[in-house]
């Protein structure tokens, strides 16, 4: 199985070579659409074979050897509660967001496809990294891709977009660089015979321990990166121009894949390395994030772009992830990574219809549109079913995944103000309002322009594109424990280890001020209790 983990990863780049091998605008299609359905085939066996009960420990493990001598840094990646349905969302959006562009694009296709593959290969290993240089080196192939589908196949400003969010995600990340490397030489000192080390399995364990004063440092280097990549208010501004900007399969990439690169990283590395300081910063980040969805739903309800208005309602959805996981117990984060894959589901919907619609008409402005569920009624349903979702309609997944984020967030002993949940809770019934309001103005009411009688519903196609979405998002919202399975046993080892060294450090540093005499003083006790207990 760590042999097939290593082929689903990189089975992409095989297509790459065989799309310019042959340079031909029809193979070049076909070789990407068998490349990316091999590689969610191949795929399953991961989801099927994976141990639920020990979902803690990382399965199909591949260590490799240490680049030099004194340095572990190896190529080292395997699945865990953490990664497991990520990576297999990235793998079931391939095919879907191939076939998205199978008509639409026109111009240097193998450039466009091959994009798409490297982006595919280089998000599985983001997910799949537990070594930190090549979680890094997977983190930052991701933008390469993303950076030429925006500036050669997206929209008029593509430029403008292009550079906001190349500059935003590459200053965040050279950041989190320094932190990686500080941090590497920092536990590389702990570890016999080396000089350093980002073997994410001794970072995050309980051999290894931060100050609490370099915590904070490290843990803001890292978070500004994982931060500008959710995005989080008020990082956020990149995001509305690169989506409106991008093609229609860069825009469901990034909702669906990259935004949750930087979720994953709060939760893979600042919590586990940084337990003190994530607890420290949790009530500012929460904050943030309760701004970010208030802010992102009141922005969405004046745009007159639809994309744009899905745009800023990712902002809006993912400020609940970010809230979920600085909730700090397990429900909340729970709820997290459910809303993690909600989000790509129902948001990759968004943005595959939008596109659809775009094709016909070449125009998002929703005044240009009305009444044209009378005209296309399966694009209609298909739009009606991702937007409820969007918005949380009890029995589809959104609802699941917001529920249990404010239900942890309620019980939070980080966050103990319910300012928190009533401000969030708002922001569910302010998206409830612009999606609603949005889909009423597209769908019904009187035909207002002569052209849109003439729209043709929805392919066979596209159907397909739309349908494995909508069994998900029906699926997680009726059965959500066969997605919160995979993930519930870690989480709740991951919180209570970070827990234990988030007290052990902080009671270290609180010894450490006390006078020689009070610290021998409170050893003595410590030993005479520990003495009576046993007795």
């Amino acid at each position: 199985m760590e042999l097939l983990l290593n082929l689903v990863i990189y089975l992409p780049l095989l297509g790459i070579a065989g799309i310019l091998a042959l340079r031909n605008d029809k193979a070049t299609k076909w070789i990407s659409l068998v490349a990316t359905s091999a590689t969610f085939l191949l795929s399953l066996p991961l989801l099927f074979s994976f141990d639920i009960a020990n979902s803690g420990a990382v399965q199909y493990l591949t260590e490799g050897s240490n680049i030099m001598t004194g340095l572990d840094i190896k190529y080292l990646i395997g699945l865990d509660g953490l990664s497991l349905l990520l990576f297999m969302l990235t793998t079931l959006m391939g095919p879907i967001v191939i076939l998205s562009s199978w008509d639409s694009i026109k111009k240097h296709l193998a450039g466009y496809y091959s994009m798409l593959l490297l982006l595919q290969t280089a998000s599985m290993g983001v997910f799949a990294s537990l070594d930190l240089i090549v979680f890094y080196v997977f983190f930052e192939l991701s933008l390469i891709p993303m950076y030429f589908l925006i500036g050669i196949w997206g929209g008029k400003n593509r430029i403008h977009a292009t550079v906001k969010f190349f500059v935003y995600t590459l200053v965040g990340s050279l950041i989190m660089l320094v932190g990686l490397i500080y941090t590497g030489y920092d536990a590389g000192a702990a570890i016999e015979g080396y000089k350093f080390t980002t073997d994410w399995r001794f970072l995050s364990g309980d051999g290894y321990h931060i100050g609490l004063v370099e915590q904070t440092y490290l843990f803001l280097s890292f978070a500004l990166a994982f931060c500008i990549k959710v995005p989080l208010f008020p990082f956020h501004t990149w995001l509305p121009y690169a989506h409106t900007e991008a093609p229609t399969a860069g825009s469901v990439v990034l909702a669906a894949i990259m935004l949750k690169m930087g979720t994953y990283g709060l939760l893979r590395i600042c919590l586990p390395l940084f337990p003190n300081a994530f607890v420290e910063f949790a009530p500012y980040l929460a904050t943030l994030a309760v701004i970010g969805i208030i802010y992102g739903a009141l922005v969405a309800m004046v745009q007159k772009d639809v994309k744009k208005l899905v745009a800023y309602s990712s902002v809006s959805h993912l400020g609940f992830v970010v809230l979920g996981l600085f909730a700090f117990n397990t429900i909340a984060v729970q709820g997290a990574l459910i809303q993690m894959i909600n989000h790509g589901l129902s948001t990759g919907a968004l943005f595959l219809i939008v596109g659809m619609i775009y094709d016909r008409t070449h125009t998002r402005e929703i005044e240009d549109y009305g009444g044209i569920a009378k005209v296309v009624p399966v694009f209609a349903v298909m739009f009606m079913i991702a937007t409820l979702a969007s918005i949380g309609l009890p029995g589809l997944n959104g609802f699941i995944g917001e529920f249990l984020i404010l239900n942890g967030t309620f019980s939070s002993e980080v966050l103990p103000q319910n300012a928190f949940v009533v401000f969030a809770a708002l922001g569910v019934i302010l998206a409830a309002v612009y999606m609603l309001w949005m889909y009423q103005r597209v769908m019904f009411g009187p035909i207002k322009h002569e052209k849109n009688k003439k729209l043709v519903d929805l392919n066979a196609r596209e159907i397909g594109l739309l349908v494995p979405l909508v069994i998900f998002m029906v699926w997680i919202g009726i059965r959500p424990t066969d997605f919160t399975q995979y993930s519930e046993v870690q989480v709740q080892e991951l919180l209570e280890s970070s827990n234990e060294k988030r007290v052990a450090i902080q009671q270290s540093a609180d010894s450490e001020k006390l006078p020689q005499w009070a610290s021998n003083l409170y050893d003595v006790t410590d030993e005479l209790a520990s003495k009576m207990e046993n007795q």
